[in-house]
């Protein structure tokens, strides 16, 4: 059985840590959460557990990128459960702090990306990245880490924490996680905690469709056709609204031509079934 892990809740006592660590010359890798881990946050750990000798998994739930009608307060919480899972990935600290700690009265700052931001979930959760952009800043320059791992799950949001580290220069690497699946192709998410027996089946379907679509533009169908007919599967196969299924370039989100794609792309999609929003993206 793995020892007890370390939780802190202030942002001083995570950079006495850190401090203690970097004195000893060992590098800090980082993986933020929101909590209600499963495979797909170990898989993170792991990663960056092969990048550095110590690891800080902060749990946060981030009220400021929810929108007002969103599920922030059913959000997903087992803090206990969270840390026994994190020993035994190999986790070396938690950073676990309050909302208070987070953002103190009178705050009043917020970080705002633009361009990567404004297609797709930019679109569909006005505020969203705003959330994401000032929550990951403040995480970073609280725990410095030389490494911070990131899901490609949420594609968009990975590019979105690129282009700020490069614009404001802050001194991390920052690494893209492999999507972790169940074994029908849905991404894992804590979300899908909110899909019924019912439901399961067809969420399952998001990445099967995905699959079919990136295998037409690999083949080098016009990307309007496969959006559309993309969509109109996911509508079929019992998807109630569909956010959007777009084809975009692989680096900074720009929108593709019509026609057959000639550079690196990403197919990315949102869907909701039930009262749950899935998200899912391939490489083309």
């Amino acid at each position: 059985m793995p020892p007890p892990l370390p939780v802190v809740r202030t942002v001083a006592e995570l950079r006495a840590q850190v401090a203690a660590w970097r004195r000893a010359g060992e590098r800090v890798g980082f993986v933020p959460t929101m909590g209600a881990l499963h495979e797909g946050h170990l898989s993170l750990v792991r990663l960056a557990l092969e990048r550095a000798q110590r690891v800080v998994v902060s749990i946060f739930v981030n009220p400021t990128q929810f929108g007002p009608n969103e599920d922030f307060d059913a959000y997903p919480r087992a803090e206990a459960r969270d840390v026994e899972l994190l020993a035994q990935a190999g986790a070396h600290l938690v950073f676990a702090p309050g909302a208070a700690e987070m953002y103190p009265e009178g705050f009043s700052t917020t970080v705002s990306v633009a361009g990567v931001t404004e297609p797709l979930d930019g679109a569909a959760r006005p505020g969203h990245f705003t959330g994401v952009a000032t929550v990951v800043t403040k995480l970073l320059l609280q725990c410095g880490p030389d490494v911070a791992v990131f899901g490609e799950k949420d594609y968009q949001q990975l590019q979105v924490i690129r282009r700020l580290v490069r614009d404001l220069d802050i001194p991390v690497e920052i690494v893209g996680g492999p999507t972790a699946r169940a074994q029908d192709g849905l991404a894992l998410s804590s979300r899908n905690a909110y899909l019924s027996a019912q439901e399961r089946p067809v969420a399952g379907q998001l990445n099967a469709i995905l699959r079919t679509a990136a295998g037409r533009l690999r083949s080098g169908e016009p990307v309007a056709a496969v959006e559309a007919d993309a969509v109109r599967a996911l509508t079929e196969a019992g998807f109630r609204k569909v956010d959007y299924v777009e084809v975009r370039a692989a680096g900074d989100l720009a929108r593709l031509g019509p026609g057959p794609i000639e550079a690196p792309a990403r197919i990315l999609a949102a869907a909701h079934i039930g009262r749950t929003r899935l998200i899912d993206n391939l490489a083309v």
